[in-house]
């Protein structure tokens, strides 16, 4: 029985389990510092240094003689009316020059033809092919691009209308309506009076 008891009592049968050593864990760096060197040399190598840049400036072309005569033609044959209160209109011609541009007033009663008569020829123009038009010569596909043609010519009058703050909404209405009445097909209007034209406008709106 004492054997029995010290079997079962005892730590040392030979069942009993032994325990795993545990190794120590050793990471070797050298290839992983060999890779980074290695990586290191070849963008070295392959890198291009930084060089200074410069500002590339790209100045416009210089127009030659015959785009300048078409610009000056284009303001030589330019007609800017301004609209202000009273129905009145007042308008000069080209460029406006500052101490040498002076205002002309009208109103809507006399504006039809004095507007026919600054676009007198292609004004003929037009009412020609009105004629053709109404006598069944042409249909009206050609008859609007024939116009259109017309109106766009070099020398057919370009109009800009500047309605001030003063002006109606019916003055710019009624404008445009001129402009179809005397034939003239280039034609903008402008929200915006220069402060040299706003001015001479001002001064010349005192005297009515």
């Amino acid at each position: 029985m004492a054997d029995v008891g010290g079997q079962e009592g005892g730590g040392g049968g030979r069942h009993q389990k032994k325990r795993a050593k545990k190794g120590s864990t050793h990471i070797d760096m050298t290839p992983m510092v060999d890779l980074a060197f290695l990586l290191l040399t070849f963008f070295i190598l392959t890198t291009t240094m930084y060089k200074p840049s410069t500002l590339q400036l790209t100045f416009p072309v210089p127009q030659d003689q015959q785009e300048q005569k078409k610009d000056l033609a284009k303001v030589n044959n330019a007609l800017t009316l301004f609209l202000t209160k009273d129905d009145q209109i007042f308008y000069y011609r080209d460029a406006f020059k500052p101490g040498e541009t002076q205002l002309t007033r009208t109103d809507f009663s006399k504006i039809t033809k004095y507007l026919i008569e600054q676009n007198k020829s292609t004004f003929d123009q037009v009412q020609e092919l009105s004629r053709r038009y109404n006598a069944n010569e042409i249909d009206k596909v050609a008859y609007d691009s024939l116009k259109n043609n017309v109106q766009k010519q070099e020398e057919a009058l370009f109009v800009i209308i500047k309605p001030d703050a003063d002006a109606k909404y019916r003055n710019m209405i009624d404008m445009v309506d001129e402009m179809d009445i005397s034939g003239i097909g280039k034609f903008a209007v402008q929200d915006t009076i220069k402060p040299e034209e706003l001015v001479l406008l001002e001064a010349e709106k005192l005297k009515f």
